[in-house]
């Protein structure tokens, strides 16, 4: 067995860090998962702890290659993908954080964001990042870190400010991938798609752009070097006296959802796909072309091959679907997330009930950060059925949402959507999806697609895949689903939706416990 080599994939996601291990045809071979502590410090506030992140990463590869009976030494490449957006400050001679990341999630700068908002920059920010100007993002994040951590102590016994140390390059910044790459080599690299993901890169340009940084006051000093998702020159090896005990290289990243694209393999312009974990995600590939959106979605980069062109992508940002699921769990209406399906099954329909999931915000297409969960439509004849029901039909209505953005962005009609992610694993859903849209749903095989993406950019790299056309190859569908709804009830049903959102929006308020 020792003969075979295979490629490993590190998935650090929002809920908890997965390593999988792919041969040849990208099939699993490994794959380990752990879970790490959500941290909500106020409402609206989401932290991570990166050093647990971290400890977590190097449990799950151990394990996944025990698991298998694999030695580290047929690792031919690693590959990351990552929780997108999420951020962290750290000192660059210890490697200790300088306080908890900051998750995607986050909205406690949204007063930052409307003071940028107010100001009126909201369109130069978006011309530079192709990105809307929200909470969401990274450099509102690096910001608030460097303005409310704690000053570190020095050996002295005296603290620094931390805008100093930065100035002077002693701390780094970083999404998550760039602070697993730096603790695997001990390297400062991030790749092209999650550089475009900080609201401090220009995609145009492709580098950091200096005016954003100085208006978010991030040192350049502080942010890692860009390099391509599929990098033949390499981000680093792994430390062979490290927890792996080889040098193996490390050759891949790439930001979650551009992961599931790649994994997908939407090499080509026009191509799509929707990622259901904790938010949903929606990209079409674009080509070398960075489309503008008048829509309300975002413009970023999908990928990069060593010396190749930068691809593009539109993509559309969700941001609860899979945690709409997990909150049912939490108010235990349901026991796990398997049982929606069943108990949305024994209803006819929701009883005129919709949910509207806004716990941390709207993303795309309504980008409204004041937004609120809201239920409404409820009588006093409501089941936890019919609650679990709308739970699932929220996930599909803003789905379709961006479906109907991305079609009039692009120009391409949607004729049917790659899907991926835990939620796929429901066929109810995808049925509702599928009838939602009156679109075409295709599930592949494979459906854990963000590993697979980055395993296929780091193996590219290596040479362990020899072209896209061999990745082509490997993509097999599990399950097809086509709308059986009626299309004018479908849009009977999507219309009463859009009075729903209409009442979630502007609901937190800072006087009253909001933001």
């Amino acid at each position: 067995m020792t003969d075979k080599t295979y490629v490993g994939a590190i998935d650090q996601g929002t809920t908890g860090t997965r390593f999988m291990v792919f041969d040849h045809a990208g099939q699993v071979v490994a794959n380990a998962y752990e879970k790490h502590e959500q941290i909500y410090p106020e409402p609206g506030w989401v932290e991570h702890d990166p050093i647990e992140i971290w400890e977590n990463t190097k449990n799950v590869v151990l394990e996944g290659l025990s698991d298998a009976g694999l030695e580290a030494s047929q690792l031919e490449a690693l590959g990351i993908t990552n929780q997108r957006e999420t951020t962290v400050v750290w000192d660059k001679d210890s490697g200790r954080p300088v306080h908890n990341a900051l998750v995607w999630q986050d909205r406690r700068t949204t007063d930052r964001v409307e003071e940028l908002q107010d100001a009126g920059k909201v369109e130069e920010i978006r011309e530079k990042t192709g990105l809307e100007c929200d909470a969401y993002f990274s450099a509102t994040k690096t910001e608030w870190i460097l303005d409310n951590a704690e000053p570190l102590k020095m050996e002295s016994s005296r603290s620094r400010d931390l805008r100093d140390r930065a100035v002077d390059g002693e701390l780094l910044m970083g999404t998550i991938d760039a602070w697993l790459i730096y603790n695997l080599t001990g390297n400062h690299i991030t790749d092209v798609s999650n550089a475009s993901r900080t609201m401090l890169y220009n995609i145009r340009d492709m580098e950091w752009d200096h005016e954003l940084l100085e208006e978010f006051d991030v040192p350049a000093e502080m942010v890692p070097e860009v390099r391509p998702s599929s990098d033949e020159e390499y981000y680093g090896h792994t430390d062979p006296d490290g927890f792996l005990g080889e040098a193996v290289p490390v050759a891949g990243a790439l930001g979650d959802q551009q992961a599931a694209m790649f994994g997908q393999t939407c090499f080509d312009k026009g191509d799509a796909k929707n990622t259901y974990g904790t938010g949903a995600f929606y990209l079409m590939n674009t080509g070398e072309e960075a489309v503008a959106s008048d829509n309300g979605l975002l413009t970023t980069v999908g990928f990069q091959l060593s010396g190749e062109p930068v691809q593009y992508a539109l993509e559309g940002s969700i941001f609860v679907a899979g945690a709409a699921i997990e909150f049912l769990e939490d108010i235990d209406l349901i026991n796990n997330a398997a049982q929606t399906a069943e108990l949305a099954r024994s209803v006819d329909s929701t009883d005129g009930v919709y949910m509207v999931p806004a716990f941390t915000g709207l993303g795309a297409p309504h980008w409204d950060g004041r937004a609120r969960g809201t239920i409404v439509g409820m009588t006093r004849g409501t089941r936890k059925e019919h609650l679990v029901r709308a739970t699932l039909e929220s996930i599909a209505y803003q789905t379709r949402d961006l479906a109907e953005a991305m079609e009039a962005d692009s120009g391409i009609e949607t004729t049917s959507l790659r899907v991926d992610g835990g939620a796929v694993k429901n066929n109810f859903l995808c049925q509702l999806q599928s009838d939602i849209i009156q679109t075409d749903i295709v599930r592949p095989e494979v459906d854990e697609t963000t590993a697979l993406g980055s395993a296929y950019a780091a193996g590219l790299a290596v040479g362990y895949w020899d072209s896209v056309d061999e990745l082509r190859e490997n993509w097999q569908i599990d399950r097809e689903f086509e709308a059986e709804m009626d299309g004018s009830k479908a849009d009977k049903m999507y219309a009463r939706w859009d009075d729903a959102v209409e009442r979630s929006l502007d609901w937190a308020r800072d006087d009253e416990g909001g933001d």
